[in-house]
C-alpha cells in the first residue's frame, strides 16, 4: 500500500484539489505562451481540443453510456458559458498578466452563491451579500477603473468570472443525476467543435515551440480537471473548498517564472479582499450544512 493510499479521504481530497489548482494555471501559463506567439483563438482551440482528445481516450471503453444525457440543452448552455469564460480570460492574461487576471477570475465564488440563490433558490442572508460586494470591491483595487494602469482588458477576466459563475450554477444542477465525465465530455467536445470552426480565420502556423505547447496544454488541462473531479469524490466540498484559492498562488507563481510579472501591492490587496470574501461565504455556507 502506497503512503498516499494510506492518507484519509480528506486529505487525499485537499492533496488532489491542490494539484490541480497547480496545473490549471499551468495549463493558462501554456495558453498565454502560445498567444504571444499567435493569438488567443488559438490558445483556445489548443487547450480544447487537446482536452477533448485526452478525455475521449479516457471515456472510449464506456463512450456510449457517457454521451448519454437527461439535459441536453442544460449541457450546451454550460458549455457555452464556459467557452466564453475561458475565450474572455485567454484574452485578457497577455496584455494584463497571468496573476492579475487570475485574481480577478477568483470572484467565482462568491458569485456562484448569488448565482445559486437566484436560480437554485439557496438561501442568501445581508452578511452574503456583503461578501458579494467586498468581493467586487476587490476586483475593482485589481481592475483600478480611472487610473493610469487601468486597462480595458482588465474588463475580461470580470466578464469570465460571472460566466465561470453560470457555468458551475448549471453544473450543480446537472451534477444531481449525471456523470461527471459526461459534463466534462461535452464542455470539452462543444469548444472543441466551436472553435475548430473559427481557428481558420485566426490561423498562425505554429513553430516548434508553440507545437509543443499545443500538444502538452490538453494534457495539463485535463490532468487538473480529473484530479478536481477525484477531489471531489474523496472529500466532501466544503472541506476542499478554501484550497481551491492555492490556484492564485500558483498562477503568482507560474507568472513569475515563466514570464517575470510581479505583482504589484495594489493587485496583492486586492487579491487579498476576494480570497478573504470567498472564505467567509465558504465558512457561511459550511456552518449552515452543519446546522442543518
Amino acid at each position: 500500500m502506497s503512503r498516499f493510499s494510506r492518507l484519509g479521504p480528506n486529505a487525499q481530497g485537499i492533496l488532489f484539489v491542490i494539484a490541480a489548482m497547480a496545473c490549471l494555471p499551468l495549463m493558462d501559463s501554456m495558453a498565454k505562451a502560445i498567444a504571444e506567439r499567435s493569438n488567443p483563438i488559438m490558445a483556445t482551440w489548443a487547450r480544447y481540443l487537446g482536452q477533448t482528445i485526452a478525455v475521449a481516450i479516457v471515456v472510449i471503453p464506456k463512450m456510449p453510456r457517457v454521451l448519454k444525457t437527461r439535459y441536453p440543452k442544460l449541457q450546451i448552455l454550460r458549455s457555452v458559458f464556459l467557452l466564453i469564460a475561458t475565450t474572455c480570460f485567454y484574452f485578457s492574461i497577455v496584455p494584463i498578466g497571468l496573476a492579475n487576471a487570475t485574481a480577478v477570475l477568483n470572484l467565482n465564488p462568491v458569485l456562484i452563491t448569488l448565482g445559486a440563490a437566484l436560480v437554485l433558490g439557496e438561501s442568501f442572508g445581508p452578511r452574503r451579500a456583503f461578501a458579494v460586494v467586498a468581493a467586487l470591491v476587490g476586483a475593482l483595487i485589481v481592475i483600478r477603473p480611472g487610473t493610469d494602469v487601468f486597462s480595458p482588458y482588465a474588463l475580461l477576466p470580470l466578464a469570465a468570472a460571472v460566466f465561470v459563475a453560470g457555468y458551475s450554477v448549471a453544473t450543480r444542477f446537472v451534477g444531481r443525476d449525471e456523470d461527471a465525465w459526461t459534463s466534462l465530455l461535452y464542455t470539452a467536445m462543444f469548444g472543441a467543435i466551436a472553435l475548430s470552426c473559427a481557428v481558420p480565420f485566426f490561423w498562425v502556423t505554429p513553430d516548434a515551440t508553440m507545437l509543443a505547447l499545443m500538444a502538452v496544454i490538453g494534457l495539463v488541462g485535463s490532468a487538473g480537471h480529473l484530479c478536481l473531479i477525484r477531489a471531489y469524490m474523496a472529500a466532501e466540498a466544503s472541506t476542499v473548498a478554501p484550497f481551491a484559492y492555492a490556484q492564485l498562488l500558483f498562477a503568482t507563481l507560474w507568472g513569475l517564472l515563466f514570464f517575470g510579472e510581479i505583482p504589484d501591492g495594489w493587485t496583492l490587496l486586492g487579491a487579498l479582499v476576494i480570497v478573504g470574501a470567498g472564505l467567509y461565504v465558504w465558512h457561511r455556507e459550511t456552518r449552515a450544512a452543519k446546522s442543518t
